[in-house]
């Protein structure tokens, strides 16, 4: 406990470059991003904001984005991506070095590619247009490779640049601790893989053409993923996050040498995570008083792990929605209003 104070004290969790989502008023005065008032920016991101004005809208947007992923993935979790109300995004539980930080730096690095690249398709940047992409090899010689794609190899590069400079700052201030340089490192490594999810699930989209839709010709695009999908493949490599430590060479290598080094597109973690059953100031941890649960459930969502054997309260609950609807001639719809009343459980 003593060596998480000594952290909030070096690094408050304030200054968490993705807090500059928080405040959407900041981002522009007139059509100047207010970049030095942008909480959390190291030097070298500081920089980037004043050349690259216009994307700081775009990054912030890409943190919310991810920040709405994360609660909806581990939403059935007793961490649901929510810290104590301290400023941050994700709260003080990134100051450990767990699994849990391993996602949030990559969805939030994910995130921002995604809206970069879609930004550059908009014409909504100076920097960038439409997709460079070329024609992929298995695309059908007379289908036509055009239209205006999203640009992920410019998205990728930019969060790339902006997301790794405050760790590769870290790195240039000169501090060769080993828990400071492990913590850079693990960083470095899941915001790339956050990145690589999005740039793996992009893929050529097709438009047909013809007469009456007889689809006789196609145009293709490169065109990303939903990003839920985006999600949903970072949860799966956070269900299989490698642990991982500092080699003598200054690169992780997995804690237990039995297994294979982590690839690119793995998360990697550090240290173990806290359960997140009760609130704690110092962790950040919200813990899981009052949390809804499944009765019966044996999975993270049940009542059984959601309330760490503390038991649960039910009680009933009424909810009032549309039913019966029918179409009347012409032309409007009516319905009446039904209550339905269903049993909720919450944990202790």
């Amino acid at each position: 406990m003593g060596r998480l104070l000594c952290l909030l004290l070096i690094f408050p969790v304030t200054t968490a470059w993705w807090s500059i989502a928080l405040r959407p008023e900041m981002y522009l005065l007139g059509s100047q991003p207010l970049c030095s008032q942008l909480p959390g920016l190291s030097p070298g991101q500081h920089k980037l904001c004043h050349l690259y004005q216009d994307h700081v809208a775009h990054i912030a947007s890409g943190v919310r984005l991810g920040v709405s992923e994360c609660q909806h993935q581990f939403r059935e979790r007793r961490w649901n991506c929510s810290g104590l109300d301290d400023g941050s995004m994700f709260g003080r539980a990134m100051l450990i070095a767990s699994r849990e930080a391993a996602f949030a730096y990559a969805v939030a690095s994910a995130g921002v590619t995604d809206a970069v690249s879609r930004a550059c398709r908009e014409g909504e940047l100076a920097t960038c247009g439409c997709s460079r992409a070329g024609r992929p090899r298995d695309l059908q010689r007379d289908w036509l490779w055009g239209g205006c794609g999203d640009n992920v190899a410019y998205g990728a590069r930019f969060a790339r640049e902006f997301v790794d400079a405050r760790e590769h700052g870290r790195n240039r201030g000169g501090d060769e601790r080993p828990p400071h340089r492990a913590r850079a490192l693990m960083n470095l490594h899941n915001n790339g893989a956050g990145r690589l999810a999005v740039t793996e699930l992009a893929h050529a989209a097709c438009k047909c053409h013809g007469v009456s839709g007889s689809c006789s010709l196609k145009t293709c695009w490169m065109q990303l993923a939903p990003f839920r999908e985006v999600g949903d493949r970072l949860k799966q490599k956070y269900d299989q996050a490698a642990a991982v430590r500092l080699a003598r060479r200054r690169r992780l290598e997995p804690m237990n040498q039995r297994f294979s080094p982590p690839t690119k597109m793995d998360l990697v973690y550090l240290e173990t995570s806290p359960d997140y059953c009760m609130r704690n100031d110092t962790t950040g941890a919200v813990g899981t008083i009052g949390r809804q649960c499944e009765r019966g459930s044996a999975g993270t969502g049940g009542c059984e792990l959601m309330c760490c054997g503390r038991g649960y309260d039910s009680f009933r609950a009424t909810s009032t929605e549309r039913c019966h609807c029918k179409f009347h001639w012409c032309c409007y719809v009516k319905c009446k209003q039904c209550s339905r009343t269903y049993d909720r459980f919450v944990c202790k």
